[in-house]
């Protein structure tokens, strides 16, 4: 698409301009009546947190998304952007985005009205138009608004010239979406340079007699304990926000397994039954009372949990040759340890940590179990166990030894089926993986014995 280069090649187009607010408000309509996605990669908010969304800003309301740790929340605000124009005028070599019909920085204005309808423009894809602080202590005005620039004035500018100011992000996201992550974590005095940025839509910075008018959107994320009159944030800036949006953790067993599967990125092929358990497994540690609750168990624990269990199984591949990978309940007990850094427990759980997480682990995998084989005939497998079979495992026997030990099985399509293998996908590591987690299910509901050595990861599974 040709797009004008100049103000006098733009008047004649229907790009005239409007406040983000409206323009957001308006393409987010279009997509609501059109059916499209509206916040793409957003899983378990849609009957929640997005109606609530989705009201303040139609209503043009700036917005704080309160919550607790890996709720998605910078996710979430990151899809705005998406309801931005894809492209837009800017006039070429503006510090803050100025629009070439209304300019409104000194710089840009003094140039209109020296060139007249040749002031170029350039344009700005909306990817361009977001701007993100994550706040820390030492977060300062300047970085957030804006300061004198000693360079400027080394050039040879006066101090009292406007333009020797530097701006900040949030100018700089003149005409977009700014967006500031953990805002109690600002000092307070940081915060009172947002009033005038919420309220009057302009900027001060030190002395100068500079007023700015500024379009944008500004959107922030906090930890509800954070957020209140006794945490660490000042009244005035919390009564300038139009909208406050709750988000929470999945609600629902099927929306953690699609997040883990959307977000995990996977060495290997994990079955769909282990992704369960895992997801599960997340669930009971968030839900657990050995856990701080008000820390929260982020969605990424459940991630790097898949993660690190198909690393495992990659391992194993390495190791032993087996081939194609696949992941099995024996690679599930290795992550624990490495989880622990993600979850703050009680203080009267101080050496327990690891002790908790294998008791919820094995918990959700017998949940798992009793879901999918609880009601089917594992009669033929018991029945080889109590004539004697012993079947040796772990995170480090190939598949297709574990499937030798115990040969020809009776029922074992019909157990991948009921664990949601397809009968076309069908593999000797896909059974192995099956046959395992039958023989862990039925360990945990103590059909069979289990022993290990303890200076080994390989485990037998024998007679009860």
């Amino acid at each position: 698409m040709t797009r004008a280069t100049t103000l006098g090649a733009l008047r004649g187009t229907d790009a005239v301009p409007l406040p983000v607010k409206d323009e957001i408000r308006a393409n987010l309509l279009a997509a609501m009546r059109s059916g499209e996605p509206r916040f793409a990669g957003i899983v378990g908010f849609d009957e929640t947190v997005l109606p609530a969304l989705e009201r303040a800003l139609l209503a043009g309301h700036d917005l704080v998304l309160l919550g607790e740790r890996g709720q998605g929340k910078t996710r979430l605000i990151r899809t705005l952007v998406s309801l931005l124009d894809e492209w837009t005028p800017v006039v070429a070599g503006c510090e803050i985005n100025d629009h070439p019909m209304a300019p409104v920085c000194n710089r840009c204005r003094a140039l209109l009205a020296e060139v007249g309808d040749d002031l170029p423009v350039a344009w700005r894809h909306r990817s361009e138009r977001y701007g993100e602080k994550l706040a820390t202590p030492d977060t300062s005005v300047g970085d957030l608004i804006g300061d004198v620039d000693p360079v400027k004035v080394a050039e040879g500018r006066t101090l009292g010239d406007p333009e020797t100011v530097h701006y900040g992000l949030v100018p700089r996201t003149n005409r977009g979406i700014f967006a500031i992550n953990e805002l109690p974590d600002l000092a307070e005095r940081i915060q009172v340079s947002l009033l005038n940025v919420l309220e009057e839509r302009d900027i001060q910075v030190r002395g100068y007699v500079l007023r700015l008018p500024l379009d944008l959107l500004l959107v922030a994320s906090a930890n509800p304990e954070d957020y209140t009159n006794r945490g660490r944030i000042i009244t005035p800036l919390k009564d300038r926000f139009g909208a406050e949006v709750r988000t929470h953790y999945p609600l629902e067993l099927d929306h953690e397994i699609d997040l883990i599967r959307q977000e995990a990125r996977l060495a290997v092929h994990v079955p769909d039954f282990l992704l369960e358990v895992i997801a599960r497994f997340t669930r009971h540690v968030r839900e657990s009372p050995s856990v701080d609750a008000r820390s929260g168990v982020s969605a990424r624990f459940g991630v790097a949990a898949a993660e690190s269990a198909a690393a495992s199984a990659l391992r194993r591949s390495a190791l032993t040759g087996e081939t194609p990978a696949v992941t099995r309940i024996s690679d599930l007990p290795s992550v624990v340890e490495t989880l622990l850094g993600k979850v703050e427990f009680e203080v009267d759980e101080e050496g327990r940590e690891v002790e908790v997480l294998a008791h919820l682990l094995r918990r959700a995998a017998v949940e798992t179990f009793r879901r999918h084989l609880g009601a089917s005939d594992l009669k033929a497998l018991i029945e080889r166990f109590d004539q004697g079979l012993l079947v040796e495992s772990g995170d480090l026997v190939p598949g297709r030894r574990l499937l030798e030990q115990i040969g020809p099985l009776p029922g074992l399509a019909h157990i991948m089926e009921r664990l949601g293998i397809d009968e076309g996908a069908e593999t000797p590591e896909l059974a192995a993986a099956a046959v395992e987690f039958a023989l862990e299910g039925l360990f945990l509901n103590r059909r069979i014995s289990k022993d290990s050595a303890e200076d080994s990861s390989v485990v037998v599974y024998g007679s009860a």
